[in-house]
């Protein structure tokens, strides 16, 4: 039996989260009001070093810059077992990274992190202290090239999630990947910053890579732990038309601002999603609660 990790309430209604990811709102009836955000993505960094992804749609890069995060009153704010994915650039280039992490944990928050392949082979000793001190919980590794060395250290991790795009991710690397009791995460392709820029040079590629996977997405359905989506890919794959109405609303787990949000702490900014333009961007206050409120509103 998969143990339970949190029970909270939130507003009018109750969530379970249980070790293996897995998370279940109960509602006696009516529609859900949540008083405080379940998940905040948290970019705490634009710093990366090594990576230079053409399709960053961060515009990550060496000389980036990290937010002061530890001076920021928001993340004393934060309830008891919300979630928090914290992104980046490479958030283990951050000076702060383990303090930041303390402090969440101290407070009873439930951390992610995400990094990039290669800093996640770099620094997999120190990511297994992180995991073992529980400072995170969630960790998720976006795939550059899925060998078997790779494989075989996600398997370390019974909380890793390997993360593609759409759009960039071949058959090649999906079938290294498949029957290898993993649990993948597919990403909508992202026309922000460099992502803007390198969808512009690589159009027909993308495009064609979307349709493969669009069309044979059903296939690799059995071969992965599971199979979840952002919901830029659940719109770019098409995957409510894939349901029944029954299935939809078990499982979609609802709109960009609806029980989650986007905090830019380097460029001191929130809003429903990291998608979000520029000019749909809010500046950063000092209370978690108050910021979700303004972009679920």
């Amino acid at each position: 039996m998969i143990r339970q990790l949190a029970k909270y309430k939130n507003g009018n209604y109750t969530v379970k989260i249980f070790e293996d990811g897995t998370k279940i709102r109960e509602l006696e009836e009516g529609t859900f009001h949540p008083q405080f955000a379940e998940n905040i993505d948290l970019k705490i960094t634009n710093r990366c070093t090594g990576a230079n992804c053409p399709f960053c749609h961060e515009s990550s890069s060496a000389t980036g810059k990290h937010a002061d995060i530890l001076k920021e009153d928001f993340i004393y704010t934060l309830k008891p077992y919300q979630e928090v994915a914290i992104g980046g650039g490479n958030v283990l280039e951050h000076p702060d990274l383990v303090e930041l992490l303390h402090i969440l944990k101290k407070q009873k928050v439930i951390t992610n992190i995400t990094v990039n392949q290669i800093h996640f082979e770099q620094n997999r000793k120190f990511i297994q202290r992180l995991v073992k001190e529980n400072l995170i919980y969630g960790l998720g590794i976006s795939l550059s090239k899925p060998t078997k060395e790779l494989i075989q250290m996600v398997k370390d991790f019974p909380n890793a999630v390997v993360h593609v795009i759409a759009g960039l991710v071949t058959e090649k690397e999906l079938d290294a990947l498949s029957n290898q009791n993993i649990k993948l995460l597919i990403l909508g392709y992202k026309k922000l910053r460099r992502g803007e820029r390198y969808y512009k040079a690589e159009t027909e590629a993308i495009q064609r890579k979307m349709q493969w996977l669009r069309n044979n997405l059903s296939d690799y359905v059995g071969k992965f732990h599971t199979i979840s989506f952002d919901n830029l890919a659940i719109e770019q794959m098409e995957i409510k038309e894939r349901l029944t109405e029954e299935e939809w609303e078990e499982f979609y787990m609802g709109e960009d601002a609806s029980f989650t949000y986007y905090i830019d702490a380097v460029e001191r900014t929130f809003a429903k999603s990291s998608t979000a333009p520029e000019n749909e961007r809010f500046k950063l206050l000092n209370d978690a609660t108050d910021m979700f409120q303004i972009v679920r509103n």
